[in-house]
């Protein structure tokens, strides 16, 4: 199930993200991105994390980015849990998220102020307000859908699609991962992969979601291999023509 050749999908438009974007990631991103503009992959979407020891060098980096026709998202504050609550969440950080999840620590209204509290942090590093944003482990909590549309993101993304808060429009967009960061992990993800390789060709849209270490990690190959593969790229924005 491995992309072991190279096969072309030209009907499939790739929304390419590439996650956790935080001053100690930011080499590995570099890397990342050079490696994106060699196969033409335009534009990325950076989900960055804000509540990190941001340097005016580090947020001119993000400035850079931008300059290049990428675009930014928001992702979470922290990224990271110190105590997980309840069973749910004890689970997901054990078999999935590995602590990250952080709107499981938090109730309805914790989840909204953080979603605010990220969304403003662009503007006051005078960096454009980005339209999406991603909770860290695509782990939304306990914040209801509807709930979404008095915040400032036009665009929420779960693992199962993408939401337009305004219209309350749910679009399921398959998505692609690569962190397979034991071997145990990568024979599960690159299952999960190649059944959402299969929708993909029937609903026309995909997400591949990359982060900053995959290429040292356990499905490198297939990273590589899908990025020659799907050659059309879009903007989240673009969702609102569909």
């Amino acid at each position: 199930m491995s992309p072991n050749r190279i096969d072309r999908h030209p009907a499939v438009r790739a929304l390419v993200s590439v996650h956790d974007v935080m001053p100690e990631t930011l080499d590995p991103v570099a890397r990342l991105l050079d490696l994106l503009d060699t196969e033409g992959v335009r534009p990325v979407t950076l989900l960055v994390v804000p509540g990190h020891d941001w340097q005016a060098a580090q947020i001119d980096q993000l400035r850079q980015w931008l300059a290049r026709g990428h675009e930014l998202a928001g992702h979470g504050w922290l990224h990271r849990v110190e105590r997980p609550r309840g069973l749910y969440h004890r689970l997901h950080a054990r078999f999935i998220s590995r602590n990250v999840a952080e709107h499981l620590a938090l109730d309805a209204t914790g989840i909204a102020a953080l979603i605010a509290r990220n969304h403003a942090w662009f503007a006051n590093h005078d960096l454009p307000a980005p339209s999406l944003y991603v909770p860290p482990a695509w782990a939304m909590g306990a914040i209801a859908r509807r709930d979404l549309a008095a915040l400032p993101f036009a665009h929420h993304e779960y693992l199962g699609g993408v939401l337009s808060a305004r219209s309350g429009r749910f679009l399921p967009i398959p998505m692609l991962g690569y962190e397979a960061d034991t071997p145990a992990r990568a024979p599960i993800i690159r299952l999960w992969n190649h059944f959402n390789r299969q929708r993909a060709h029937a609903n026309g849209w995909l997400r591949i979601g990359i982060h900053p270490l995959d290429l040292n990690l356990h499905l490198a190959e297939d990273l590589r291999c899908d990025l020659r593969g799907y050659r059309s790229h879009a903007s989240y924005e673009a969702l609102d023509a569909t």
